[in-house]
């Protein structure tokens, strides 16, 4: 499957700037949510190709919506891309047990992030 549409989920309007940036560069459409439960939401009506979820969110955290999604019959097909300031071994295994299919630490390196989208 192609990706062209990507959820970037993050509270922080700095890091939903940067990496919409990149991606709006690389020829990427972009869907922005604040939080965990919105992007649960905007994964079941819009159906993004790829969600790029951070951890630490108001409300629901970023590894409850993981998964959420990847538990959900309706969402599950969508890969889940963990990018989080949260960089200890111990973070990036929960997230891939929560169904996250790669994890980034930040700051998010635009040559990685591209290599990771590829890689799926």
């Amino acid at each position: 499957m192609a990706i062209k549409n990507v959820l970037i989920v993050d509270d922080s309007a700095t890091d939903t700037h940067l990496l919409s940036e990149m991606l709006k560069k690389n020829g990427y459409s972009i869907l922005t949510a604040t939080s965990g439960e919105e992007a649960i939401s905007k994964a079941k009506k819009d159906k993004p190709d790829l969600i790029l979820m951070d951890i630490v969110m108001p409300g629901m955290s970023g590894f409850e919506a993981t998964r959420t999604i990847t538990k959900d019959p309706e969402t599950a097909s969508i890969p889940v891309i963990v990018c989080s300031t949260k960089g200890q071994e111990t973070d990036k295994a929960w997230g891939l047990r929560q169904g996250a299919k790669d994890y980034i630490v930040k700051p998010v390196s635009e040559k990685v992030l591209m290599e990771k989208i590829r890689a799926l």
